[in-house]
């Protein structure tokens, strides 16, 4: 990666000085001692920027380079997208593999034909070739080479670039030219294309992943520690720039709140603007300049609407010269020739635009709007409209549009719409309050909704179309706040009133209705609402075609139909949008809950990222199952990762969401979550204390009624259970355990009665009657398998998973075996890692340890047990990981041990941890 110096750009038209006067010789006979005295002082041109060790590794890149024997791999993107980064890489790989290599850095002052081949000598002289005719020798080696030119774009001249083409073009078999470029080099690219001897890596084969941004955040020394979240973020805001990563990286070290700064980065950021202004805008003429500045305001660029804001340019010719120069322009899918911005080079160009022409932003905007009108295009015309300060022409447009933009479920938009609009001017358009209101339910949370209707209400500025529309939108309100007896009454009222003139209403509160009578175990009815909803759904009703699929997998799932469950949440996260691989483009109604299927799947990685795109949207809506879904999984990925204080941190922000927003249920379910992370640690007078934190008589009363989704397989009365096995009275909790079962059984709640059987198994096992735990196992096992239950036994601890290795044994030894349970056993006790010895069968030790532990690994010892992973203890002890390993080789060592289970088995038989 290259970063810009930092004096000063030079007079705008004036060029650059050249790197150093080149003298005139003759261009194919210049001797090895004249060639020498004209590259004295060049030698850094001939050798790539030193390796840095922070640097994150390229690996694909490097391959993809490295194997294009016979080929040119034209590395072609905009300043500080790491092409030279990438290229040293694979120059190093080459090395290593016994290749010869030779590298040339150019500039502007290589245009001098004599210059470039004298450089071009003395670079290929690297390979063992003799300094004369270059071109030549090189078509002519018959072992492996690779020649690197980098920064290409500064030649232009024609002479050379036809001597480029020649290299390009008679290439022998095991030769490689690698060249970097902003540009598009013009040397019959064409040709080496068609003859398949051609490999193009462009910005978005150079854009770092979000792994390769965590790798290089990891690797920077003293670098503020970025949550998930703030990692994605800026992530997303720098597209992958690796120069504005960097940039960030240095500017975050100065700062000293990290989420402050990753909220504030853009391209107006000081570091980026710098770079931007003198590697990029200063070497532009003045006429692309004004072309750039005047189209900043644009989100997508194409000939007809840049030409509308630039009446005297050339639009057209202008855009293929950027793309052609590839100025931090971005290709996007459409019918003409479209592209955008770099979002930080737009930025930047918008501060241009505003500190130079403060006057013409608003008539610019406004002249988009007027284009984007008359060309069908309401979104951006209404965009446009309202940042030009037109508002009456924004909420006619709106008006107009309001309705589909709801059924396409486009909520954020509206409410970013309405937001902006003048309250006084909205409040006397109660069709455009109605889809403010609508909006906000979706984005801001019920609460913030309920109070916009009462605010409209109040102020008497209704008319019939807003009384209908808030009979159908009150239920679902309702029903969002935790209070579904309430919405279950005005909801029944609501249905015996439709239809309405609204087919979004109506369709919505069908939908609002099933999900409604679903959570109270009306499945039937349930259903039938369904039904009823999807032959409302018009052509572009997406937004209920995501509500619907979500309720009927919400039914699904009640009846322990797992799979069928995940096709319905699949679908409803793609119902918004395109259908994309990660699903990660949804509505947050439908991700949180596709997550969860994912998380039951054990798909760890992918349900994190999921949740790095979901629960932020969770939270600020505040659906209480939602909210508690999100914190509960994220925190057990945390934990199960190792890292126990993000854990709890999940939980923690549970509870003070459900304190905030006055959720009894969530914080309740908060305080089971934190007794089961105690539990799982060993700290059994903890949890018994968190237990009893939960107890709210109101709370479990209601859920009894009720099949909440969060609260299905999570409830005090079998958290209780949980206890009583680990660390009560065994006995008594077989006698709990076999009365929930029969009340779930009888109410076909198969999820409730996995999870009841699962400690059923437990408990007896801890009565010591072993074949009964198997038996009962395996009735929960054959089921579980069948739709392919995962997190929900690995999520009861090892003390489970000895006993599916117990029953797999069993299986495995038996007669007549299930295939398909066998690999289901198998892929279950692979899962559940490492398993603890069993203490009660373990030989009671004659002595204490060979050698005494320290202080240190005891507490090494207790953070082991607590599931802190070997960084997370380096960072709680302030050691390097290096040193927690020796503490745990010790450990193993003193106590005779061969793994870390077996070391905490012995420890806690010796008494040296609780």
């Amino acid at each position: 990666m290259k970063i810009a110096h930092s004096s000063p750009p030079e007079p705008l038209g004036l060029p650059k000085p050249a790197f150093m006067p080149a003298p005139r010789e003759p261009d194919n006979l210049t001797s090895l001692a004249t060639a020498s005295s004209i590259t004295l002082g060049l030698e850094s041109k001939f050798n790539p920027p030193a390796h840095d060790a922070s640097q994150v590794a390229r690996a694909g890149l490097c391959e993809t380079i490295c194997r294009g024997a016979g080929q040119l791999v034209l590395v072609r993107a905009p300043a500080g997208f790491g092409k030279t980064t990438a290229m040293m890489q694979a120059r190093v790989r080459l090395e290593d593999a016994g290749v010869a290599t030779a590298w040339l850095t150019l500039d502007r002052a290589d245009n001098d034909v004599s210059r470039f081949l004298n450089c071009l000598d003395t670079a290929v002289r690297q390979l063992g070739l003799p300094g004369n005719d270059t071109v030549q020798a090189l078509s002519r080696i018959d072992t492996p080479f690779a020649l690197f030119l980098d920064e290409f774009e500064a030649i232009h001249e024609a002479a050379l670039l036809n001597i480029v083409r020649e290299i390009a073009h008679n290439l022998p078999r095991q030769g490689l030219l690698v060249i970097g470029s902003r540009s598009l080099p013009q040397i019959g690219l064409a040709r080496l294309r068609v003859r398949g001897q051609l490999i193009e890596i462009d910005a978005e084969r150079l854009r770092f992943s979000l792994q390769d941004t965590a790798s290089f955040f990891e690797q920077r020394p003293h670098a503020h520690k970025l949550s998930a979240d703030q990692l994605f973020r800026l992530h997303e805001k720098t597209e992958g720039w690796v120069a504005a990563l960097w940039l960030a990286a240095m500017a975050l070290d100065g700062s000293g709140n990290p989420e402050d700064f990753v909220a504030r980065f853009s391209g107006s950021n000081r570091a980026v603007a710098d770079y931007l202004a003198e590697d990029v805008l200063a070497r532009q003429p003045a006429h692309i300049r004004r072309f750039l500045l005047r189209t900043s305001i644009l989100r997508q660029l194409d000939a007809s609407v840049c030409a509308a804001l630039n009446p005297h340019a050339d639009s057209a010719a202008i855009l293929q010269q950027l793309d052609t120069d590839h100025l931090f322009l971005t290709p996007v899918a459409s019918e003409q020739p479209t592209w955008r911005y770099h979002s930080l080079f737009a930025d930047h160009l918008r501060q241009q635009l505003q500190q130079d022409f403060p006057d013409d932003v608003a008539r610019l905007h406004l002249a988009a709007s007027a284009w984007y009108e008359s060309q069908g295009r309401p979104v951006p015309a209404i965009d446009h409209a309202i940042v030009g300060g037109d508002y009456p022409l924004a909420m006619q447009l709106l008006e107009q549009h309001a309705e589909d933009f709801l059924e396409q479920g486009r909520m954020r938009m509206l409410y970013r719409w309405c937001s902006s609009l003048p309250a006084a001017e909205l409040q006397q358009r109660p069709r455009l309050v109605m889809a403010a209101i609508w909006a906000t339910g979706f984005t801001r949370g019920p609460w913030s909704a309920m109070a916009l209707l009462d605010q409209q209400e109040a102020s008497g500025a209704i008319d019939a179309r807003f009384q209908s529309d808030a009979m159908c939108v009150r239920p679902m309100l309702l029903a969002m706040q935790d209070r579904n007896e309430e919405a279950m009454a005005e909801g029944r009222e609501a249905l015996g009133r439709l239809p309405t003139s609204n087919h979004f209403a109506d369709t919505t509160l069908l939908n609002a209705m099933a999900h409604t009578t679903a959570t109270a175990g009306q499945a039937r009815q349930a259903q039938q609402l369904l039904d009823a909803a999807k032959k409302q759904h018009s052509d572009n009703s997406t937004f209920n075609r995501m509500y619907s699929e979500s309720t009927e997998g919400l039914l699904d799932l009640q009846q322990g139909r797992l799979r069928q469950a995940s096709a319905r949440f699949r679908l409803a996260v793609d119902a918004t949008h395109a259908v994309n691989l990660l699903h990660t483009h949804g509505n947050a109604w439908a991700g949180v809950l596709y997550a969860s299927i994912v998380y039951e799947a054990n798909a760890l990685d992918e349900a994190d990222h999921l949740l790095n795109v979901y629960l932020p949207v969770a939270r600020d809506v505040g659906l209480p199952d939602h909210m508690i879904l999100s914190h509960a999984m994220r925190s057990r990925i945390a934990f199960i990762q190792g890292d126990v204080d993000a854990a709890w941190l999940a939980i923690t922000e549970l509870e003070y969401l459900g304190h905030q927003r006055k959720l009894p249920r969530v914080v309740a379910t908060a305080k089971l979550e934190r007794a089961r992370l105690l539990l799982l640690q060993g700290h059994g007078a903890a949890a018994h204390d968190e237990l009893e934190r939960a107890d709210d008589p109101a709370v479990w009363q209601r859920e009894q009624g009720q099949r909440l989704l969060a609260n299905d397989i999570e409830y005090l009365a079998l958290a209780r259970i949980r206890w009583e096995i680990a660390f009560g009275d065994a006995a008594r909790a077989l006698r709990l355990v076999d009365a929930e079962l029969d009340t779930a059984v009888a109410a076909a709640r198969q999820r409730r009665v996995l999870s009841l059987r699962l400690l059923r198994a437990l408990a007896l096992q801890r009565v010591g009657d072993t074949p009964a735990a198997l038996s009962t196992l395996g009735t929960a096992l054959q089921w579980a398998c069948q739709e392919g239950f995962m997190r929900q036994l690995l999520d009861e601890g090892p003390a489970l998973g000895a006993l599916v290795q117990r029953f797999q044994t069993q299986h495995n030894s038996s007669a007549v075996r299930d295939p398909l349970m066998g690999d289901y056993l198998q892929r279950l006790v692979q899962a559940f890692g490492p398993l603890p010895v069993d203490v009660d069968t373990m030989p009671a030790p004659t002595q204490g340890p060979l050698e005494p532990l320290t202080r240190k690994e005891i507490r090494v010892l207790q953070l082991l047990v607590e599931g802190y992973s070997n960084s997370a203890m380096a960072e709680k002890l302030f050691v390097s990981d290096s040193t927690v390993r020796t503490h745990l080789r010790n450990i193993n060592m003193k106590l005779d041990a061969h793994s870390r289970t077996q070391a905490v088995a012995i420890a806690r038989r010796l008494g040296l941890i609780g």
